[in-house]
């Protein structure tokens, strides 16, 4: 039995008193030499000591006071994976001002809403085209002094803007006169204190401002580092957005308080290509990255022309499956299946080394659902790969396992240490912690909403808990479908399972108050041209195939396929594939690749009523599948 007032305790002893600003001085007094930032440039890999990296964050610090940053008050930070970004971020809240990071996705008019409500002095960007964005809506941004360009390149000087180097030389000519200015500037903020404002996707609405103390942010650091310790100089690629809690805690916050280096890759599409190179100790992504690997890798095998081969690899695999369903069973392995395995594990670790995870210790998924498959297949290869859950609200993280070789596929996990998790009489999941923010910036009602008297976070989750304490989330609670029969759906199962084809890349499920459920396909663009050339089926691109009828026929096996694991009235009686793709840059998915339901629901009125049309417009799936194994 747990004692929750014990683990807050210690973390508390741990934390108390102390800020990132005093974690970082300590770190860079204990590393010094050590790399802590890392990053390619035409010349090679470059990288910055931990005593180079704090060096960089004091001129930073007192060159963005010396343009107008007010002690108190809020920054921005738009730019790519770059060293940059942290170093601006450190350099805020060293003043005792806040950081706010930002979506490279976002429009001009989203841009203005952020700066405005938060009422930004100071934005740093990293080049011209990010400017643009801020140009746009200038007029619009009353409060903002002074904006910083890493890349001033092609930029004119209009006294509006300045380059990083210009404004990191006015903080050497201050320390130059005022040897004290940083220390003296670092030493006022307080536990308290707000570190950063992180922006919700805004899937319903406006985004909200999440507020994050210094002291909120150190009690996740220790909650994780008590289950999930990391020696130090741990290899660390960062590459999703730092306006996204995941990566601003493992690849900012988490790397300082736990000495990690971090390399950064601005292009999440070279993501495995920078792995392959580095080996990275840890990879964390949401689980679109682990279902395009999966797709790959899967599409690779496929692709090998040795039968004789591909049927080996198949069947290592197949072994490694095996291991986990006993693991996860909690039995022993048999003899052979230990022998067995043992002559698979080079296959596995070959297979993990195309792609860099041959030396990954830990790997995360989060942030959405994710099929149980997915992550069986990764496990099944020996790559430690794991559910979590959390949100903005609780910093990073709410559940996890406290031993990886005990985690439970489709489960996210048990409460953190330190944190406390119940289900409301609705089934909706109420997390409370540390770790748990101090509510919405300027937005007390919505607050009130979301965090109860007694400090209980709705998180707006449906799920169940065991008798051991493990979460499964169910659905989001304002996203359960209601059909017209009055069935409550969850959506997100269907389309996890439609998601399992490697050729479906998304779908977005229809049926609240509709007779029927039908589903919106889109397809995984790198998937369907070697599908087609294995085939010998040419084509001019995605919206031609997604029409071709050997495709078609393929999807309705997919669609039918799913529907084999969901009762009669789950089941989706009728889809379309859609001839487009949905990216982060899309309408469709918000940067942290959530669907966006309503915009889908709008932008694809058309094909959705179809399906509800008489005659209905759309596809069936396969007949003579799904009804013969589904249930009443």
């Amino acid at each position: 039995m747990r004692d929750i007032e014990t683990e807050r305790a210690e973390i508390e002893r741990a934390i108390g008193g102390k800020t990132l600003c005093s974690v970082f001085a300590e770190t860079a007094a204990r590393y010094p030499s050590e790399p802590a930032l890392s990053w390619r440039s035409a010349e090679g890999w470059q990288s910055l000591s931990w005593s180079q990296y704090r060096a960089r964050v004091a001129e930073a610090t007192v060159g963005l006071r010396a343009i107008g940053l007010t002690p108190g008050r809020f920054a921005l930070i738009m730019t790519r994976n770059r060293p940059e970004h942290v170093i601006a971020d450190l350099a805020i809240v060293h003043n005792r001002g806040t950081s706010v990071s930002l979506y490279n996705t976002l429009a001009p008019e989203q841009v203005a809403y952020i700066a405005g409500h938060c009422e930004a002095e100071v934005a740093v960007l990293e080049d011209a085209g990010f400017l643009d964005k801020f140009r746009a809506v200038r007029d619009r941004l009353p409060h903002l002094k002074r904006v910083v360009l890493i890349d001033a390149a092609g930029v004119d000087d209009d006294g509006w803007t300045l380059s990083w180097d210009e404004m990191l030389q006015s903080g050497r000519d201050e320390l130059a006169r005022e040897a004290s200015a940083f220390d003296d500037s670092w030493h006022e903020v307080q536990p308290d204190d707000l570190a950063t404002l992180i922006y919700t996707s805004g899937t319903t609405g406006p985004p909200k401002g999440v507020m994050d103390p210094h002291h909120q942010i150190l009690w996740m650091c220790h909650s994780s580092a008590t289950w999930l310790a990391r020696p130090p100089g741990g290899r660390h690629i960062s590459y999703l957005p730092f306006a996204h809690a995941f990566e601003r805690f493992i690849g900012h916050w988490y790397a300082i308080y736990a000495a990690q280096s971090v390399y950064f890759c601005p292009d999440p599409a070279q993501l495995f290509a920078y792995a392959a190179e580095l080996k990275p100790n840890d990879m964390i992504g949401v689980p679109r990255v682990w279902e395009k690997l999966h797709a790959a890798l899967s599409a690779g095998i496929q692709a090998e022309p040795d039968s004789q081969k591909r049927d080996a690899v198949k069947g290592a695999i197949a072994i490694g499956r095996e291991v986990v369903k006993h693991r996860q069973r909690l039995e022993p392995l048999p003899a052979e299946l230990q022998q067995q395995a043992e002559q698979c594990r080079p296959v596995w670790k070959a297979l993990l080394a195309k792609v860099g995870l041959d030396e990954c210790e830990v790997a995360i998924t989060g942030a959405a659902p994710i099929n149980v498959a997915v992550i069986e297949f990764f496990q099944a290869l020996g790559l430690p790969l794991v559910e979590g859950y959390g949100m903005t609200e609780t910093t990073v993280g709410a559940t996890f396992s406290p031993q990886l070789d005990e985690h439970r596929n489709g489960t996210v996990g048990q409460a953190d240490f330190g944190v406390e998790i119940k289900l409301a009489e609705d089934g909706e999941l109420l997390v409370r912690g540390g770790n748990v923010t101090r509510g919405y910036y300027k937005e007390p009602d919505k607050t009130a909403e979301t965090i109860d008297a007694d400090g209980w976070l709705h998180t707006g989750d449906v799920a169940q808990i065991d008798e051991d304490g493990y979460v499964k989330i169910v659905d989001r609670k304002k996203e359960l479908i209601i059909t017209a029969g009055g069935k409550n759906i969850s959506p997100a199962n269907l389309e996890n399972l439609l998601k399992q084809h490697p050729l479906v890349g998304q779908a977005c499920v229809i049926g609240d108050r509709r007779p029927y459920i039908t589903a919106l396909v889109v397809l995984d663009a790198e998937v369907p041209p070697g599908w087609a050339r294995s085939r010998g089926i040419t084509t001019a691109g995605l919206g031609e195939l997604a029409q071709h009828p050997d495709l078609v026929t393929e999807v309705q096996d997919a669609v039918a396929a799913a529907n084999e694991h969901v009762s009669r009235v789950e089941q989706v009686k009728r889809f379309s594939v859609l001839p487009v793709e949905w990216t982060a840059e899309s309408e469709e998915l918000t940067p942290t690749l959530k669907l966006k339901r309503r915009v889908i629901s709008s932008k694809y009125q058309t094909e959705i009523e179809g399906m509800y049309a008489s005659p209905p417009l759309g596809y069936e799936p396969a007949a003579g599948r799904a009804t013969a194994a589904a249930v009443n």
